[in-house]
């Protein structure tokens, strides 16, 4: 009896512990529910603080736009508004967030980590009351924390680099390569690329020396290193105008100084990207900190390959997608076509940056070949829904970052202001734009007719306004101190580029005398002629200098009437555009759209049942388009066929050189046909 009531003693005590141990495991549960609907509770503030901002951005977009007022523009507004939100964040938001809770963990004796190799994650281990013992928790690893009584919401409102480089920047170039002019862009190919390739190695290495030499002079400089300074050379080199091409947008400014900055800005992005990639794989083959020329050799070599492969791997996607489209039926069911368009894109950039090319110069050239050839296979609604999606994820991922930049410089946590080195910063930005422009110019302007004149070449130099591209390279690695003064002394750079440059553009342009209201287009068919100063001062201004006075070039043409319309030369094309023109409308437009002429009339007989097989049955069925009937995505971008030398010779639609703005025609030769396109994206033809 006695043993009979010691066992239902025992089971008993079982049981009431078994109870307790649930009700504890149940209790821990709660506060771990509570825990997570806090932690959800955080996330959504966060996105609803960003979400403000740019809803508060867009209405003071509008009311600029309403009041015509130009002095700052949606992205000086975004930094602006950010700047603020992160000061309430950094000083007033204290009771918004709980504070975060820290445990200290020491080390084990022996290990081989440190502070330029830390470790991915941290597993900590401790006791618990449960019969199964020890629980190890993992921790991943965020980078030095200087504000140990940090809040929560400090932390929440910055977001881990990688998201600009995978989500936020890919729409921005997709965007940039999908909307370029490229009629404009390969008219000055010779001097965008000598600006973007060549003057942004020079800018890098110029500002990596002079900072190097500055910080010498600065007490505590041992933490830079000459490699250091010459990554933040290349990262400050990436420019983004964006709000000069807005406003040379809204008041029609040349056209040709609008692709001088603009495609000069596209390809600065990709080539800062590569660059700052190629210094950094120096230093990975560069054993010591001297100069070693096998290992520069191999960074040199890097640097071509990588953009290169980029290059044609975004092409080739593009090309792909133009495929797919013209030889299936997808254009039947709009809303999948667009949802492959979109797909595609963005898969050339996960492409890139999964084999360990640059994503960035990938999307950039899959953009161009998407307008350029895929663009054409799509159904109407189709081109609508892409043009509109991509220009409302390019606005949106812009102020998105330029909000994020205004706020994280009271947010972040990794900022280090050095003010010696941050007053270097601007003066060797500065010095390294100038360094890119004038000598450059002045090369170019060596074989150039018309040549870049100086008032054009003093807006190229204050179009340098640093902005996306930049903060997103600095912010990507934070862990030593300077990387952390390159992060800080980028982020004002940018912010005080886009707010007082920014807003200084109308000021600049009226100090330069550089003309606006010049219309984009407006072609005769025997007296064709691009609205432009580019055009206009070629025969007419003193020098043949680009950019002088509109009004000059009309006067001219006024003067010289018809008697100067025989014996006038045409604008002279870059030489790789006419090569590449020809070789695309004979053969790639052909292959990849639904372009005539054909393949079957521009390959060798021999080749016929090839061309046949890739020839659509639209192709065949279709009437020739000539010069007046050119409605794809490329009528207002890119050169005519006349003008590459292939296409008509014949009469009335052999185009003319052009006269400058306006062209006099003689009661003899009235053109028999007239076109004018009417400004605007989609201008239509009458």
């Amino acid at each position: 009896m006695a043993a009979r009531r010691r066992s239902c003693s025992i089971k008993f005590l079982v049981l009431i512990c078994v109870f307790v141990g649930s009700c504890c495991g149940e209790s821990s549960d709660i506060e771990r529910d509570v825990l997570a609907s806090n932690t959800h509770r955080i996330d959504s503030l966060n996105l609803l603080l960003y979400t403000f901002l740019l809803i508060l951005t867009v209405l003071t977009v509008w009311l600029f736009k309403h009041r015509r007022l130009r002095f700052l523009h949606e992205t000086g507004l975004a930094v602006i508004y950010g700047l603020i939100i992160g000061a309430i964040i950094r000083y007033a938001g204290g009771d918004v967030g709980r504070q975060l809770v820290h445990e200290m963990v020491v080390p084990e004796k022996g290990s081989t980590y440190n502070e330029s190799l830390p470790p991915d994650f941290l597993l900590m281990r401790f006791p618990t009351k449960t019969i199964t013992g020890n629980k190890t928790y993992s921790y991943t690893f965020r980078g030095e924390i200087k504000d140990i009584e940090e809040n929560e919401i400090d932390l929440k409102a910055t977001f881990d680099p990688e998201i600009f480089f995978n989500i936020i920047l890919p729409p921005i170039i997709f965007h940039a390569g999908y909307s370029l002019k490229r009629r404009y862009f390969f008219r000055n190919l010779g001097a965008i690329l000598t600006y973007a390739m060549l003057g942004t190695t020079i800018s890098s290495f110029v500002i990596g020396a002079v900072m190097y030499g500055a910080v010498q002079l600065m007490p505590n400089s041992s933490s830079f290193t000459f490699l250091d300074l010459l990554y933040f050379g290349s990262i400050i080199s990436a420019t983004d105008p964006v709000t000069v091409l807005a406003i040379f947008n809204d008041l029609h400014v040349d056209v040709n100084l609008y692709a001088l900055v603009f495609g000069e800005s596209v390809l600065n992005d990709a080539v800062a990207m590569v660059l700052s990639g190629a210094i950094q794989n120096y230093s990975k083959h560069s054993g010591s900190g001297s100069f070693e020329f096998e290992a520069f050799l191999k960074a040199v070599g890097n640097f071509f390959s990588f953009f290169s492969l980029s290059l044609f791997l975004g092409a080739g996607m593009g090309c792909l997608t133009a495929l797919l489209t013209k030889f299936t039926r997808v254009r039947d069911f709009p809303l999948l076509e667009s949802a492959l368009f979109l797909l595609m894109s963005y898969s050339t950039f996960l492409m890139a940056e999964a084999t360990e090319l640059t994503g960035i110069v990938a999307v950039l050239f899959c953009g161009m070949c998407q307008a350029h050839y895929t663009y054409n296979n799509l159904s109407i609604d189709s081109r609508r829904r892409t043009k509109k999606l991509f220009e409302l994820l390019n606005f949106l991922a812009e102020n998105f970052i330029f909000c994020y930049i205004g706020v994280s410089m009271f947010t972040f946590p990794k900022h280090h202001f050095d003010v010696g080195f941050i007053v270097a910063a601007f003066f060797c930005a500065a010095l390294g734009r100038a360094a890119n422009i004038y000598p450059l110019s002045f090369l170019l302007n060596l074989g150039r007719k018309p040549k870049i004149s100086y008032n054009f070449q003093h807006m190229l130099f204050f179009s340098g306004l640093r902005g996306a591209m930049a903060f997103a390279l600095a912010i990507r690695n934070t862990v030593s101190e300077a990387r952390q003064s390159m992060l800080t002394a980028t982020s004002l750079v940018v912010i005080v580029t886009v707010i007082v440059l920014g807003g200084s553009t109308m000021q600049l342009l009226t100090c330069f005398n550089i003309p606006v209201g010049v219309e984009e287009e407006v072609e005769m068919l025997q007296y064709g002629g691009v609205r432009s100063v580019y055009d206009s001062t070629e025969q007419s201004a003193p020098g043949g200098a680009l950019g002088q006075s509109a009004e000059s070039g009309r006067r001219a043409s006024s003067a010289t009437g018809s008697n100067n319309l025989e014996g006038t030369k045409p604008n002279e094309k870059a030489w790789m555009a006419r090569i590449w023109a020809d070789f695309d409308v004979r053969y790639m437009k052909p292959f990849l759209t639904h372009a005539r002429p054909t393949l079957l009339d521009t390959l060798p007989v021999c080749c016929n049942p090839i061309a046949r097989i890739l020839t659509t049955t639209e192709q065949l069925t279709q009437e020739p388009r000539t010069t007046r009937h050119r409605n794809d995505s490329d009528s207002d971008m890119c050169l005519d066929d006349s003008e590459m030398g292939y296409g008509t010779n014949g009469g009335a639609e052999q185009r003319q050189p052009r006269q400058g703005v306006s062209s006099v025609a003689t009661s003899d030769s009235w053109p028999q046909a007239v076109r004018v396109k009417l400004p605007g994206p989609r201008g239509a033809e009458i």
